[in-house]
Parts: structure tokens; sequence; C-alpha cells
């Protein structure tokens, strides 16, 4: 007798195990994409940056009054530059402003920011130091021209200022601060300090956060003050930041320009006249196209050089906290 034959399906064929990992192939040209994201920012650069830099430059080599075309003269605006008395003035102006914009901002934020962190924020509440920040803050977040404005108002001779020194007896004080050469160039310091103090503040009390609390306890427990803590603690940790806001502010005070414009147009007597003002000044007013640039010229590479200077002191100084 014949067995029943069984019905058996077709067969699949033998899979290999699947691996673990499966490989993708690679795909050529990936990282193409990625450079498509810096394209945009590539061009502002050179529309907005790089374009009026080499304008700029080929203009301070030539003598053009912004009509016609221009006449290529070489280096004569820059040796003009060396013999230019309102040149050299202008400088030393920008020293006063380093001073102003850098120097005691700098100082004055950096106790009124270890002031608010480790005294008020710990006695009182945190947001009166928040409050009290905000407040130091608010010049910076006025437009330069307003503040200028207002500030111009204030110390012109029938302005508020005076009107105080009548106010508290002491009438025989006032002054034309801005009108005279001797008391024009420390006005604009002044209101530059109080325009400029905010923003150190801010920096340093955010550098704060970032500093073990359990070193200024240990420190209290062993008996240090609040100088000896803000000396050994305060000054070492946040260096960094500290680097950051002198680089910052220098370069604004290289460059400042609307305050200057807005409280006395660089007089009087030059007496508060600065290198940007005076490019402007000789670009647009005197119609000295090509010697305005070489001003210009000139300040972006001092510009260029302290920042190349600060960035390798704040290098120099990582790798001795580092030992390398």
């Amino acid at each position: 007798m014949a067995l029943p034959e069984t019905v058996a399906g077709p067969r699949r064929p033998a899979t290999p195990p699947e691996t673990a990992v499966t490989r993708r192939p690679r795909r050529r040209g990936g990282r193409a994409g990625y450079w498509l994201y810096l394209l945009p920012g590539a061009v502002l650069f050179v529309l907005v940056i790089g374009a009026p830099l080499v304008g700029t430059v080929y203009f301070s080599l030539t003598k053009w009054s912004g009509v016609g075309d221009p006449t290529f003269i070489g280096l004569d605006n820059y040796r003009h530059l060396l013999e230019d008395e309102v040149f050299w003035t202008s400088f030393r102006n920008t020293l006063a402003m380093i001073v102003a914009m850098v120097v005691v901002p700098t100082l004055v934020g950096l106790v009124l920011a270890a002031v608010l962190f480790d005294v008020i924020g710990r006695r009182f509440r945190p947001r009166t130091a928040a409050a009290l920040r905000a407040a130091f803050y608010l010049p910076q977040v006025l437009p330069v021209v307003v503040a200028g404005i207002v500030w111009g108002w204030i110390l012109r001779p029938d302005g508020a200022f005076n009107g105080l020194l009548d106010a508290v007896g002491l009438g025989a004080l006032r002054h034309d601060w801005l009108g005279d050469p001797k008391t024009a160039l420390p006005s604009v310091m002044a209101v530059m300090i109080w325009v400029q103090i905010g923003y150190p503040v801010v920096v340093f009390m955010a550098a704060l956060q970032r500093v073990d609390p359990e070193l200024y306890e240990a420190a209290e427990v062993d008996g240090a003050g609040w100088f000896h803590r803000f000396r050994a603690i305060t000054l070492a940790q946040i260096r960094p930041e500290t680097f950051v806001v002198a680089l910052t502010c220098t370069i604004a005070a290289l460059k400042v320009f609307g305050p200057v414009f807005a409280l006395t147009r660089g007089g009087p007597e030059n007496a508060t006249n600065v290198p940007s003002y005076f490019a402007y000044y000789t670009f647009f007013k005197k119609l000295q196209v090509g010697y305005g640039s070489a001003i210009s010229t000139v300040l972006t590479l001092i510009i260029i050089v302290v920042a190349v200077v600060f960035i390798w002191m704040q290098n120099r100084s990582e790798r001795q906290d580092r030992g390398v």
C-alpha cells in the first residue's frame, strides 16, 4: 500500500544571520551640506565688512572728494597723518576715553558685582540684587544718541546741573561744562562712565554664578572678611570674564562716536575729538574721502592689534593656570 503524498510548500532560501551592526554606505560629499549653513553668514560678512574694508584701504591710497575719479597718491595720506596735530590730539583723547570706558567701569563694576552678589544677595533677597543690577544696566539699554542729548540738556549753562548747584548754595561753581575746553573732556568722560558701568556689573555677576559657594563659606568660616574673599576667590575665579570685559570695552572706547557726536561734535577746539569722529568729519564734512579713509584704516589696524594682544594675554594666563 502506497503512502499518501504530503503536500509541501516551496522551500525558502536560507537567509544569512543578521549582524548586530548594519553598515550604511558613506555618502560622498556629506560634509558639503555643512558649508551651506555658513554661506549666508559668509556672504553678509563679505558685503558688510569685507568689501567696505577693502574699499576703505584702497581709497586711503587716493585723493578723492567723492565726485569724479580718485587719483592714486600712494602713502601720502599716511605721511600727512604723522604730521597732523588734530590726529594726535584725537588719539590722546582716546586714551582718556579708555580710562572712562575701560579702567573705571571695570574696577568699579567688579566691586559692585561682588557687593551685590556676596553681600546684598545673601543678606537680602536675590531679587534686590537683581533689581539693582538692572538699574545699573539701564544706561546700556538707552540709545547712545538719546542719552547724549539728555546729558547735553543737563550740562548746558542753563541746564539742570547748574540749577542744582544754585539750589544747594553752590552757584559760584556754575559753568559751561561742555563749552569750556578745560571741562569738556572730563564731562564727556563722566557721561561715558555712567553709560558703561552697567555692562561689567552684569557680566561679572553672571560669572560669579558659576563660582562654588562652598569656597565663600569655607573662607568665611576661617574668618576671612569680605575684602579677603574678594581678593582670594572672586578675582581668581572670574579672570576669563575680566579679559572679555577689558577687551570689549577697549574696542568700544577706540571706536566711540555717538556720545561725542551728540554732546560736543568734537569741540570745543578739538578738546573732545576722537579718531572715529575725526574720520567722519574729514570724510563727510570736508569731503576728503582719501584722508578720512586713511584715518579709518589706521584705527582699524590699532583695534586689530589690541584684540590680538588681549587674546594672547588671556591664552597665556590660562596656560599658566593649567601649569603648561
